[in-house]
């Protein structure tokens, strides 16, 4: 019953991360919303875990191994979110993370509209929300909460093997 329950879990996890990943994009794709730099970064934790569950959904070893990279992946995640929404609140000041690139060496209309267009939006700048939350705000919660479950499935696994 518990290896019915792990891997359950690891594919509900799996289709969330792939989920986020797909609504990132279509967020800046579709919706035309610019992520920041540290926006990006955090897309990184759900593609490992994709990475990581998927061979391990092929491989089907090391399971403890896995839970607890996962905890951890998504423990950064929340760390990386808790960030990135105090830089938001004004809480942090940005850095050299979120800086952004001003060097622009010809003043011509041209040249000025192109480094405009190629500038990386701040991190402190929330460009879309849902039910009023930014999208670092939901981050935290949903990969604070993916931590636990991982966690506890790992702190479980001798017990239930």
């Amino acid at each position: 019953m518990y290896k019915i329950k792990n891997k359950i879990s690891l594919y509900l996890i799996l289709i969330f991360s792939v989920f986020a990943i797909i609504s990132a994009y279509f967020i800046q794709y579709v919706l035309g919303h610019k992520p920041c730099n540290l926006c990006l970064i955090e897309r990184i934790p759900f593609v490992i875990s994709i990475i990581i569950i998927s061979l391990f959904l092929f491989y089907k070893k090391y399971e403890k191994n896995l839970l607890i990279s996962l905890s951890i992946i998504f423990f950064v995640l929340s760390l990386i979110s808790i960030y990135h929404f105090g830089i938001e609140q004004g809480f942090i000041k940005e850095s050299l993370v979120c800086e952004l690139d001003v060097n622009i060496e010809n003043l011509s209309k041209e040249n000025v509209l192109n480094q405009l267009n190629k500038m990386p939006i701040s991190c402190k700048d929330v460009t879309f929300k849902i039910v009023g939350l930014s999208l670092a705000t939901i981050n935290i919660f949903t990969s604070l909460i993916l931590s636990l479950i991982t966690l506890k499935l790992f702190l479980n696994y001798e017990k239930n093997k």
